[in-house]
């Protein structure tokens, strides 16, 4: 590979991307699986690339919208660092989603809602916190059984 090489790779977003040095920059972690997987060798490792963009738009994208997982085809300038151990770092000057990572689950957690509040179901504990749709605090009702009782006090001006 040259010094620096302007190419296109698909990948997937290996962490939450984060804001870069800059005003309108971010960074983010490009893990690159080649094309020709089923001929390489199995143990053969993935392509890390830094990546950067100082696009704000593209910076916008990847800090509002992206997340782990995300398949992405990311195109720019490729640049060898003089470590051979360091990852290859990509300015990006496009970015395609190819593909969105499934939504993550709140494991081990309900959300019920009960008109204008929802209920946090925590299957490790009986106490349920209740709030409004908009996010304020209603109250923690003891058990399920008195998330009915805490509502109608919270409407009728009381637990605020």
């Amino acid at each position: 590979m040259n010094p620096q090489t302007h190419l296109a790779i698909d990948g997937y977003v290996d962490a939450i991307p984060a804001p870069g040095a800059g005003w309108g920059t971010a960074r983010f972690t490009l893990i690159h699986s080649p094309a020709d997987a089923g001929t390489r060798a199995p143990d053969a490792p993935d392509t890390v690339y830094a990546c950067t963009t100082a696009d704000p738009r593209i910076a916008d994208v990847l800090l509002r919208e992206i997340q782990p997982g995300d398949l992405v085809r990311v195109t720019g300038i490729v640049v060898q660092p003089a470590d051979p151990g360091a990852p290859a770092h990509f300015a990006v000057d496009a970015l395609e989603v190819l593909e969105t990572a499934p939504a993550l689950a709140l494991y081990g957690l309900v959300l019920e809602r009960w008109g204008n509040c929802v209920a946090v179901f925590d299957a490790d504990r009986d106490a349920v916190p209740v709030f409004t749709a908009s996010g304020r605090w209603v109250g923690e009702a003891a058990s399920p059984d008195a998330i009915s009782d805490l509502i109608d006090a919270w409407e009728n001006g009381g637990t605020r």
